[in-house]
């Protein structure tokens, strides 16, 4: 008889979900600023398809974090994926869904250079350990050959807030130098060797189009709205692999499987000789129990449209749509969201 009750209050519970105006509702999120063009375009189409508001602060992936773990906002925002240690900090239980993949390019202004100068892994860590000073440093020319590089001092533009932009930058240092990953590391906040730091992916933008001789990492979208040009850089396969869509795509093609087992596995220095090797995912964290029914199945249905209907709005902005593995990814922890005892999604 109990189980029945049971049974029975599970039902109603769902009936309940399912008759409630997802389109009355209006959403918070905050955090990351690396897919903020991609969720800006979202969220007004998505306001105009359901009528459902989502505001959301594009603060950086650290606030972001922080702001989910508080409970001040229906879902954070990150390009760094939570560790198993900060999941445990959390004070209910965190699902991650990746929503898009996108590039993380070294922007520079340099006056006189061409557009694509190629960068070497040893360069980008030594520029960003400060140990390459000056635009004509023989690291930087001997791959660059044809080139004339003027005596100009280099200044390395990092970010200043938590950033999951940063995480994947140095992601992928430390992927390719042990030097770094023993000195610096990987996270979304560093203890950085040189340079100076801007807020968001806007201030380091900003900062390197103000200033002559600087290098920044940014996300692709906000170099191309600062019209700066980028560099190429080399991949795991030798290859010099400018940042586009094209290259974002195959460095997520490289790691499907990879992320079909954990979606949080890093797609930097991915293998390929097309893949862009500084590339990374961007996720939503959301609570899989909501403590409000109504607002917790708006949210999954975001969600939903974000990750069928919204990919089809990414490549127009450069980022990477998700391949399919990681799309079926969603869908099952789509299926594992509630609100007390009701499932959010049918």
């Amino acid at each position: 008889m109990t189980r029945t009750i049971r049974r029975a209050a599970a039902a109603a519970a769902w009936l309940a979900l399912a008759a409630m105006p997802a389109a009355a509702q209006s959403l918070t999120g905050a955090g990351a600023t690396f897919p903020y063009p991609i969720y800006s375009k979202w969220f007004d189409a998505y306001k105009q398809k359901t009528g459902v508001e989502i505001n959301y602060q594009s603060i950086g992936s650290g606030a972001g974090i922080q702001q989910i773990k508080a409970g001040t906002v229906d879902f954070g925002a990150s390009d760094a994926a939570l560790s198993n240690d900060r999941l445990k900090e959390m004070p209910r239980k965190v699902v991650h869904f990746p929503t898009v993949a996108g590039a993380v390019v070294l922007a520079y202004n340099l006056p006189g250079a061409p557009a694509g100068l190629k960068l070497t892994p040893e360069a980008v860590i030594g520029i960003y350990m400060g140990r390459i000073t000056t635009w004509n440093d023989k690291a930087i020319g001997a791959v660059n050959p044809g080139v004339t590089l003027p005596a100009v001092p280099i200044l390395p533009v990092h970010r200043s807030d938590g950033s999951g932009t940063t995480n994947i930058f140095t992601t992928y240092l430390s992927l390719v130098s042990t030097e770094w990953k023993e000195l610096v590391g990987a996270n979304t906040s560093v203890s950085w060797p040189s340079g100076v730091g801007g807020k968001g992916n806007e201030g380091v933008a900003g900062m390197v189009r103000q200033t002559p001789g600087a290098i920044g990492y940014v996300e692709l979208a906000y170099a191309k709205q600062n019209q700066l040009p980028v560099a190429w850089i080399r991949n795991k396969s030798g290859a010099f692999v400018e940042p586009t869509l094209a290259s974002t795509t195959a460095a997520v093609a490289a790691s499907a499987q990879s992320l079909a087992k954990d979606v949080r596995n890093p797609i930097a220095n991915a293998s390929g000789a097309d893949a862009y090797p500084i590339s990374g995912l961007t996720f939503l964290l959301v609570y899989q129990n909501s403590k409000d029914a109504a607002r917790g199945k708006a949210l999954a249905e975001f969600i939903s449209w974000a990750i069928h209907d919204g990919q089809e709005m990414a490549a127009g902005l450069d980022y990477a749509r998700l391949p399919d593995a990681v799309i079926k990814v969603n869908e099952a922890t789509l299926h594992t969201l509630t609100a007390g005892n009701a499932k959010l999604m049918p």
